[in-house]
C-alpha cells in the first residue's frame, strides 16, 4: 500500500474516532483522550503485525532450508535392483544392439 493512501486511511480512522467520541460524550477532552488511545492501539497492532511477519519469514526460510537438506539426501528405504532385473535389462539391450547392427548391414 502506498504511503499516501496509508496516511489518508489513518487520518480518516482517527478523525472518525474523534468525531464519534465527541458526539457520544459532548466533551473535547474525552474525544482527545479517546483519539490518543485509538492511535496507541493502532501503533501496537502495527508493531505486532511487523513482528509476526518477521517471525513468519524466518520460519518459512528455515522450513525451506530443511526441505533443501532433505532433497539432497538419499532415500532411506531404497534397495538395489534385483539381479534378475539387471540380467533382463542387459539381455534387452543386447537384442536391440544386434537388431541395430543387422539393420545397418
Amino acid at each position: 500500500m502506498p504511503f499516501r493512501i496509508f496516511c489518508r486511511v489513518l487520518g480518516m480512522v482517527l478523525c472518525s474516532t474523534a468525531l464519534t467520541a465527541y458526539f457520544a460524550s459532548h466533551s473535547i477532552g474525552t474525544a482527545i483522550v479517546t483519539t490518543l488511545a485509538c492511535s496507541l492501539l493502532l501503533q501496537l497492532a502495527y508493531f505486532a503485525s511487523v513482528l509476526f511477519l518477521i517471525w513468519r519469514s524466518g520460519h518459512v526460510s528455515r522450513a525451506g532450508q530443511r526441505a533443501e537438506h532433505f532433497d539432497s539426501c538419499e532415500e532411506v528405504g531404497s534397495e538395489p535392483p534385483d539381479l534378475d532385473e539387471v540380467k533382463n535389462e542387459s539381455a534387452e539391450l543386447l537384442q536391440r544392439g544386434q537388431m541395430l547392427a543387422t539393420s545397418l548391414e
